[in-house]
Formats: structure tokens, sequence, C-alpha cells
């Protein structure tokens, strides 16, 4: 009897194994055909999406696509939401409210959420769950609920090459300079200076660089070496202490080139 339990027991684990697998293999698909690009955009019409971009699957809530530009290669991560308007079905005019530059990147579970304006320059990176809106509640009158009160709203502009950490929210008005890094959890509002870094909530400039001084209070530690052109992916991937004797090949060309 116990050789027969082994039996069975050994047939279910496979089974569940076989399983476990047409699940994963299952789901990639689905992703994959539910993923949205220029080639492939499915039901969405987006005023424009450039070559190159993705949205991956599944898509969080999306609406007003028209008033909405993607550019080329920008990556946008599962359950990220781009509404413009209040709600779906309004006529926002003639002219772009979200705009997307080339290159960027929203984490998963991000909200990008306009009224008015919201512009991302190139290569802007922001992690998992940001928040983005043109639009803040109102609190004015003492005696009506919060919720049914007219909104405040103003343009949002998020500066080139700008890194925004898991959770910073950006709210309405906000104007991020080039090469900003928003700490994670940050909550913006108004003006950030050009290569600055950001953090707290609300958030205020807690290092900064400029020309004359560089950066000011100094970085801790020193710079990472830059990959040097020409690198192969194969030693790329050989960082990672996959093969050591191309990261030798690496590093004698770091040397060289030092």
């Amino acid at each position: 009897m116990p050789k027969n339990e082994n039996l069975f027991s050994s047939a279910a684990a496979w089974r569940r194994r076989a399983v476990s697998r047409l699940v994963h293999r299952g789901w990639r698909w689905v992703q994959n055909a539910g993923s949205v690009s220029a080639d492939r955009p499915g039901p969405l019409r987006f005023g424009r999406i450039g070559a190159g971009t993705r949205l991956a699957f599944p898509q969080g809530t999306i609406f007003g696509e028209r008033w909405i530009h993607l550019g080329e290669c920008c990556i946008i991560g599962e359950q990220v939401t781009l509404t413009a308007g209040m709600m779906p079905g309004l006529d926002l005019g003639p002219d772009p409210v979200v705009r997307l530059g080339n290159g960027v990147v929203l984490g998963r579970g991000s909200h990008v959420i306009a009224s008015r304006p919201v512009v991302f320059g190139d290569d802007v990176y922001c992690g998992p769950y940001v928040y983005v809106t043109s639009d803040n509640h109102s609190y004015d009158d003492p005696h009506e609920p919060i919720g049914r009160q007219w909104p405040r709203s103003a343009p949002v502009e998020i500066g080139s090459g700008s890194w925004l950490g898991a959770g910073a929210v950006i709210l309405p008005g906000a104007r991020i300079g080039r090469n900003v890094v928003v700490a994670a959890g940050a909550i913006v509002r108004g003006e950030v200076p050009d290569h600055s870094v950001v953090a707290g909530a609300p958030a205020r400039v807690v290092r900064r660089w400029t020309p004359e001084r560089g950066w000011e209070p100094p970085l801790r530690t020193p710079a990472p070496r830059p990959v040097p052109a020409g690198a192969t992916h194969q030693q790329l991937a050989a960082l990672a202490g996959l093969e050591p004797e191309l990261l030798a090949g690496l590093e004698e060309k770091l040397a060289s080139e030092a």
C-alpha cells in the first residue's frame, strides 16, 4: 500500500507541475496578445502612439485616448491608468491633453490623470505607483462635501531625463526641470530646478548640481564607471557573474579607456 500511495502522490505532483506550466504559458500568451502598440492598438484609439511604444496587458483605466499622445519607444507597465478629461465622452478641443515624449517609462500601477495639459519630456522614467495629475479636490466651502466641490486644475510639466521614484505624487501646477530625481513617496508641487534631487512631503530640494560647484552637498559615493562604447550584450551579461572570461575582457576595455 505505501508503494501505491507514492505512485499516486507522484502522479498528482506531476499533474500540478504540468497545470502550472500550462497556466503560466497561457498567461504569457494572453499578456502578449493583449498588449497595445501602434501595430496592434486593439480597441484603443490614441491621438498618437509612436513606433516601438508598448502598453503592457492588463491595462488600467484608459479614456479620452484622442487627447493622449504617446511618443516613440515608451514602456507603459501593467495596470497603468491614462485618462484625459474628467470622464469619458467629453470633447476636450483640438489640442492634446496628455503628452509623453520619446522613451518614457511608466511603472506598474502608475496613474496619469489630466483635464489640463500634462507633458512628459523625453526619457522620463517613473517607478511603480507614481501619480501625476492636473486636478486636485478643493474644500473652500466648509458645508459642502469635498467630493462635490469643483476641483482646482493646473498644467503639469516634467522635464526630460527625470526620474520619479516609486509612489511619488506630482500635483497640479508642478513644473519639474530636466534631469531631476524625485525621491520615492515625495509629493511635488510648484517649480523644481534642473539637476536637483527633491524629497519629502511636500518635496524640497535636498541636493543640486551647478556647473560652477558641482553637486551640493557632495555625493556620498563615487560615480559608477560608465559602460564603454561598443560593449556587447554578452559582456554586459558577464557583469552578473555569468561568464568570468567575458567580464575580464570588459574590465580590460575599461582600463584601456581610463
